[in-house]
């Protein structure tokens, strides 16, 4: 037999390497002489990531710091949220952190400037601003600290400076802004700042600035008053201007002679603006670009022709770049926007261009608009995009992958003649499906294009498949939607056979499809399940029938063999949470979040009990389901009087979809869920790669 101590200390290094940094320290160096030794290695030691360590408590990471304390340099704590606050105090362990992310966790401005005033090497820092904090209780020794911290990513709850003017050598600042529009009493917020938060920020040496808005006016007053000294003077050495607003986010004189410096003064590396600050102006033409690695142009009007001239010019200096979002962009693959309907057919030499000049993309969002692909032959969206042999993650509209003959010749199958809008609660008995994956295959049309699209992408991680028309049931801030637009006329065959084509995918991780209208047994699922053992995240919405759940069978087939799946949304109105679901669910030994939101969907509460039992993993459990809210406090109480304990990350929300007080609910839910699994999202491109660590 092979006995482990027997590899190389570099080979028993590698391994450990994948082993959680709290295990390592607190109980695998205690196994043997030579793993004490090994486990305190400074690789093992430098960096340390709590991050997503859901099982570790106060008392470990107490623990942790006394043990290596002075060998971390990298610390990231981020979404931490079940920590009570006083745990930070031991951070003040770790003299030599050059690096910490605490982003998510509890921290005053009391408890800041303690740690702060210890950390003298910290040159990159993440914090939250919570309602409540006070620049004015931060003490010289850590305001000395600030003063050397060269990036800090900062998430705003209240208008405030947080400690932006404490930082007068930024280079890198990232700036999230999650404001709401009214107090928890119903008063309408200012955006106006705190008295004493006057101080203006040091922008004179950033080179990256990023600001991402939630929903609502308050997030831009405030973040009007963080471009306004950008607009005074625009930093030399800015690469980087990078601002993402949802909604309309209007240009004013303020913004309009910002952009105007930059296009004299800067060469950037990284562009994105709201759409409103594009939209019918001449901005881009002016613009220079060094060697730029992401754009995005999300939600803008922005053509294809102005693409190419302005953005792709003719090709030159495009192959450095990474990453693109074009989500929401409907006219960006054709030549003009004037007198187009955003149905009519793309011009696929724009794409074409578009491909061959940013030929190394590693991340490409479409999704949110209608491309449909001409009958030329050849020149279909999806045989272009197979030419980007670098790619890791993908985002495209339903209608965009259909083969053009299918859509036009075949004509909708019976089933989807019934209204999208409208559907009768049905018992959800057991469907009928190939069992055999090689008639699956034939019934495919391998010569799809679709299929060859995904046959030439073998190392993509993450593929979206979104319906164009598509709406979550819960947007954020705002109440449950109750209707649904219908998909897209040519989305109307994309189903199963679509679906088993993915399978081809083996590497992938991240996979989410959403109103795929022809999906009649989900058998393509089942594929997926088998071949794609790499797949850690799964999000399905609306696949089907809208009154229908007919993929339940297919679904809870693919889940049995999901043993790495750690993250699962489902969205479909009419599903039944019960027991064979749950029991199929329990599969997935791994799983650590699942949420689940169906419009008059009903659960079984033994059955949610039992797998909460069962899954030791599950940390998060979301469901917005049509049960009384009587019902979910009931399930949600129990849940958290039994499991609490015994995992201290633990979150549960259960909650009537359509209920008034959703909003209200949805606002204490923490920020690392909300953003990563509860609400849908196209999430490829989102932010240029690498943004944080």
């Amino acid at each position: 037999g092979v006995n482990l101590m027997e590899f190389s200390d570099e080979i028993l290094l590698h391994i450990l390497s994948y082993v959680p940094c709290t295990d390592l320290v607190l109980n695998v160096r205690r196994t043997c002489r030579k793993l004490a030794t090994l486990c305190l290695d400074k690789s093992l030691t430098h960096t340390v990531l709590l991050q997503k360590d859901y099982k570790v408590d106060k008392d470990k990471v107490k623990q942790l710091m006394r043990d290596i304390g002075k060998e971390i340099y990298q610390l990231n704590m981020a979404g931490c949220y079940w920590l009570p606050s006083s745990t930070i105090d031991h951070v003040t362990r770790c003299k030599n952190l050059v690096k910490l992310n605490l982003s998510g966790c509890h921290v005053t401005s009391l408890r800041l400037s303690k740690m702060l005033s210890s950390l003298q090497h910290l040159r990159s820092l993440a914090i939250d601003v919570n309602p409540g904090f006070d620049a004015s209780q931060l003490s010289s020794e850590c305001k000395a600290t600030l003063s050397r911290v060269s990036e800090l990513k900062q998430t705003l709850y209240t208008p405030s400076y947080g400690v932006v003017p404490c930082c007068t050598s930024l280079e890198k600042l990232l700036l999230y802004f999650e404001i709401l529009d009214r107090s928890r009493e119903g008063f309408m917020l200012s955006g106006q700042l705190m008295v004493g938060e006057s101080n203006v920020p040091h922008y004179q040496n950033l080179r990256i600035f990023y600001a991402r808005l939630a929903p609502g006016y308050v997030n831009q007053e405030v973040v009007r008053l963080y471009l306004a000294v950008l607009s005074d003077r625009t930093p030399e050495n800015l690469h980087a201007f990078l601002i993402s607003a949802p909604g309309s986010f209007a240009e004013t004189g303020a913004t309009k002679n910002l952009l105007d410096s930059m296009a004299r003064n800067v060469r950037l590396d990284a562009l994105q603006l709201p759409k409103a600050w594009i939209n019918g102006s001449g901005l881009l033409q002016h613009l220079k670009f060094n060697s730029p690695f992401y754009f995005s142009f999300s939600r803008c009007t922005l053509s294809g022709g102005h693409l190419i001239q302005r953005v792709i010019n003719g090709g030159k200096d495009l192959k450095s770049l990474t990453s693109l979002n074009l989500s929401g962009c409907v006219h960006c693959l054709a030549p003009e926007s004037l007198f187009r309907k955003a149905e009519d057919d793309i011009d696929s030499s724009i794409l074409e261009s578009l491909v061959v000049s940013c030929c190394n993309l590693r991340h490409l969002n479409l999704s949110a608009a209608h491309h449909h692909s001409s009958e030329s032959i050849g020149n279909h969206l999806c045989q272009l995009l197979s030419r980007l042999k670098h790619l890791l993650s993908l985002a495209l509209p339903v209608c965009s992958i259909t083969d053009v003959a299918a859509s036009v010749e075949k004509p909708p199958t019976t089933p989807n003649l019934v209204p999208q809008t409208f559907g009768r609660k049905v018992r959800i008995g057991v469907q009928t499906y190939p069992k055999n994956l090689g008639d699956q295959a034939n019934q495919k049309m391998e010569s799809s294009v679709f299929w060859a699209l995904m046959g030439s992408l073998r190392f993509l991680e993450t593929l979206e498949i979104i319906g164009s028309s598509f709406s979550s049931a819960m947007p954020r801030n705002e109440p449950a939607i109750r209707n649904s637009l219908p998909p897209c006329v040519r989305a109307q065959s994309v189903g199963d056979s679509e679906v088993a084509a993915i399978s081809q995918l083996t590497y992938l991780q991240s996979l989410t499809l959403a109103q795929l209208p022809n999906v009649l047994t989900g058998s393509g699922l089942i594929s997926i399940g088998l071949q794609c053992q790499h797949l850690r995240t799964l999000s399905l919405a609306n696949l089907g029938m809208m009154g229908k759940m007919v993929y339940m069978s297919a679904l809870m087939d693919m889940l049995k063999h999901c043993r790495c799946l750690r993250d699962l949304r489902l969205e479909q109105p009419y599903f039944c949470a019960g027991a064979q679901f749950f029991q199929a669910l329990s599969h997935c030994s791994s799983l650590q979040r699942l949420c689940i939101v169906s419009r008059s969907g009903t659960l079984q509460s033994d059955a949610v009990m039992s797998f909460m039992a069962n899954c030791l993993e599950v940390i998060m459990c979301h469901m917005f389901m049509g049960e009384s809210l009587t019902v979910c406090k009931n399930l949600q109480q129990s849940i958290v009087r039994s499991f609490q304990a015994e995992r201290p990350a633990l979150n549960v929300v259960i909650f009537p979809l359509l209920h008034e007080d959703l909003t209200e609910v949805i606002r204490d839910v923490p920020m690392r869920h909300l953003d990563e699994i509860t609400l849908f999202k196209s999430r490829v491109a989102e932010e240029p790669p690498n943004l944080w660590w």
